[in-house]
């Protein structure tokens, strides 16, 4: 078992390292959240490049202030060149999932905003099919009725999300993704959720050993 997570540490190094020298000087740079990101701030950081950054998570930007990356409010910039970003599962298909650590709105608001989004992953990440939880955020107002209108879903019990949003969990079977994407998307009372579709994704990084 220390072995295997060894190889996933090393795994999600490569490609954070890999991903890194995607960066050019002068780029807008979205910084995603997570355990793989981890590994990217400092590899980045360390390329000495001019960038302007804007983070997902109040836990991204403080990693990344401390490795000497100059982050910004994301509020005065309305495109990036590139953002790059964890999974927690891709599937054949190019959908993942992502929102384990709760940021998923703004990691997709993000995504979505750069010319490229580029997903870095350890290769447990790649799976043969979507499989429950899909994260969600949801609003305080009327959590009762959007939890009933998304079941089978739970809230999961820790801080709000850095928006206020309810942090939940559909656990209900994925099945076809676009269809399930669509009908959480709809729902009142959901801000949005951990589906990302391969329209979205520019290229994924797998490291292996």
């Amino acid at each position: 078992m220390i072995l295997h997570d060894m190889h996933t540490e090393d795994e999600k190094r490569i490609a954070a390292e890999a991903a890194a020298q995607l960066v050019e000087d002068g780029m807008t740079v979205g910084l995603g959240t997570g355990s793989t990101v981890a590994y990217l701030l400092p590899a980045l950081a360390a390329r000495g490049l001019t960038l302007r950054c804007v983070a997902t998570s109040l836990g991204t930007e403080e990693h990344a202030r401390s490795t000497g990356l100059a982050v910004e409010p994301f509020d005065g910039i309305a495109r990036l060149d590139i953002a790059i970003d964890g999974a927690d599962q891709i599937a054949p298909d190019g959908w993942i999932v992502k929102g384990g650590g709760g940021a998923h709105v703004r990691e997709k608001i993000v995504a979505a905003a750069a010319d490229r989004f580029v997903v870095i992953v350890s290769s447990d990440k790649l799976v043969d099919a979507l499989r429950p939880p899909v994260p969600l955020e949801l609003l305080a107002f009327g959590l009762a009725a959007t939890l009933r209108a998304v079941q089978p879903a739970a809230v999961r019990g820790i801080a709000p999300s850095p928006d206020g949003g309810v942090i939940a969990d559909y656990t209900g079977e994925i099945g076809d993704p676009e269809a399930l994407a669509v009908r959480l998307a709809t729902t009142p009372g959901v801000v949005d959720h951990g589906l990302f579709p391969p329209s979205l994704i520019g290229e994924i990084v797998v490291g292996r050993p």
